[in-house]
C-alpha cells in the first residue's frame, strides 16, 4: 500500500463556465465590468461564483458595497485556474483536429451544395429545404403561422415565455430559405432566449430584388411593435445574408426616426456585397458555397442597385446611435473579414460591439446546435445578451 497521501478528487458539480466567470471577476475585481466582459447580468455571475465557492467549499471573494477581494483561497485558485482552462482548451482543440468527425458531419451535410449555382435558384431553394429538414426541433417549443403586417411567418414559442421577442431573418443570399426551414434555429433561440421568436417570410430575389425584402422585414417589426411587443424587448438576429437585412432594417429605423430593438445578434454576418459590383462578377457563376458563387445571388438581389447606397453598404454607413451588436463568426469560415470589419466600423462609431469567434471551419455553425459544442455554446451566448440588453426577462439559473 501506497504512503502518498490520497488527493481529494474533483467535486463532480464544478463546472468550466464558473471557474471561466471566476477568473474574470478575479481579474477585474468588480462585478459590473466583469458582468459586461462576459455578456451576463451581476446576478446571473453572483449566482456563478457562489455555486462555484459551494462545490469547492470555499470562500473565494469577499463583496461589499465598495469593494470586491479575494481570499486566501481565492488567490490560490487564480494562480492556478488560468493554466488549467488554457491547458483543457488545447487538449480539447488537438481533439477535435485529430478526430475530425464533426467537421465530416457537417462537411457531409453540405455536399448537396457543392456542384450548385446561382444560376439554378429553384435547384439551390430545393437543396436548402433539404438541408434545413435534416435538422431537429428543440423539444417543448410551440410553433404558430402569423399574418405579420401582410408578410407570412412563423412564432416559436416555449410553454411560458419571457417578454423577450426574437425577429429572425434567415440567410440564403436572399435568393433561398425560409421561416419553415429555419424551424430548427428558430426553436433553438426560443429556447435559450425563453422568449418568442419571429421569423418572417420575407420576399426573394430574383422574382423579388430590393428592396423587397427590406420592405417585408420593415412591416414585420412594425407589426411585432404595435401588437405584442415593447421595442426594448426585442432583438434582431440574422443569419449571413440575414445579418445584412438585419443592419439594413436598423439603418431605415434610424433614417426614419422609429423606435430601435434593444440589440442585434449577427451570425457570420454576409455584409460585403462589392464582389457583386459591376465589372467584377465572375463570367460563370462559382459553386454557390463559395464568395464567388454567392456574389451572382447578391446581383439578382440588388438588380443594379447601387452598392454605395447605405442601406447595402453597411461598412460605410453612419452606424451612430445603433443599439448593441453581437457578432459571431466561425475561425475558418471565408467570411470571417466580413464580421472583423463590421466590428471595427461599429466600433469607431461608438457602437456597443462584441465580436466572438469560434474554432470551427462552418459558416452558419449556429445550425448545428444539436450536436456541434461550439454552436451550443454559441446560443447560449445569445440567450444571455439577449437577457442582458433587452432587460425585459430574468437571468435563468
Amino acid at each position: 500500500m501506497s504512503d502518498e497521501p490520497l488527493r481529494e478528487q474533483t467535486p463532480d458539480s464544478l463546472e468550466l463556465r464558473h471557474l471561466r466567470a471566476f477568473v474574470v471577476v478575479a481579474q477585474e475585481l468588480n462585478f459590473g465590468r466583469a458582468a459586461a466582459r462576459l455578456f451576463v447580468s451581476q446576478s446571473t455571475l453572483s449566482r456563478q461564483i457562489a455555486t462555484l465557492a459551494r462545490s469547492l467549499g470555499c470562500v473565494l471573494l469577499r463583496r461589499s458595497t465598495q469593494y470586491v477581494a479575494l481570499t486566501l483561497a481565492g488567490r490560490t485558485l487564480l494562480e492556478q485556474v488560468p493554466a488549467v482552462l488554457d491547458d483543457l482548451d488545447d487538449v480539447i482543440q488537438a481533439t477535435r483536429s485529430t478526430g475530425g468527425e464533426l467537421a465530416e458531419r457537417i462537411r457531409r451535410l453540405g455536399d448537396q451544395f457543392a456542384d450548385l449555382t446561382y444560376a439554378d435558384v429553384d435547384a439551390l431553394r430545393a437543396a436548402a429545404e433539404r438541408h434545413y429538414a435534416l435538422m431537429p426541433i428543440a423539444p417543448e417549443i410551440a410553433f404558430a403561422p402569423v399574418n405579420a403586417g401582410g408578410v407570412p411567418g412563423l412564432v416559436a414559442s416555449p410553454a411560458q415565455p419571457d417578454r423577450a421577442w426574437v425577429l429572425l431573418l434567415h440567410g440564403g443570399t436572399y435568393t433561398s430559405g425560409s421561416a419553415y426551414g429555419f424551424r430548427s434555429l428558430a426553436g433553438a433561440l426560443a429556447d435559450t432566449v425563453h422568449g418568442k421568436v419571429l421569423t418572417p417570410d420575407y420576399r426573394l430575389a430574383p422574382e423579388h430584388p430590393f428592396p423587397a425584402a427590406l420592405d417585408d422585414v420593415h412591416a414585420a417589426y412594425t407589426w411585432l411593435i404595435s401588437r405584442d411587443a415593447a421595442p426594448h424587448d426585442i432583438v434582431l438576429a440574422g443569419d449571413t445574408s440575414g445579418a445584412g437585412l438585419a443592419l439594413s432594417l436598423l439603418l431605415r429605423l434610424k433614417d426614419r426616426g422609429q423606435p430601435l430593438p434593444a440589440g442585434s445578434v449577427m451570425f457570420t454576418p454576409y455584409v460585403d456585397l462589392s464582389a457583386a459590383a459591376p465589372g467584377t462578377l465572375p463570367d460563370l457563376p462559382a459553386p454557390s458555397a463559395t464568395r464567388r458563387g454567392t456574389a451572382w445571388g447578391i446581383a439578382r438581389y440588388l438588380n443594379g442597385h447601387r452598392l454605395d447606397d447605405p442601406l447595402v453598404d453597411p461598412l460605410h454607413a453612419d452606424l451612430r446611435g445603433l443599439p448593441p451588436m453581437l457578432l459571431q463568426a466561425a475561425a475558418g469560415d471565408e467570411g470571417l473579414p466580413d464580421a472583423e470589419r463590421l466590428t471595427d466600423h461599429a466600433r469607431s462609431q461608438g457602437i456597443d460591439v462584441r465580436l466572438e469567434i469560434y474554432p470551427v471551419a462552418a459558416q452558419s455553425f449556429q445550425l448545428y446546435w444539436s450536436f456541434l459544442p461550439e454552436a451550443a455554446d454559441a446560443l447560449t451566448q445569445v440567450g444571455d445578451f439577449v437577457r442582458t440588453v433587452s432587460g425585459s426577462a430574468p437571468p435563468r439559473p
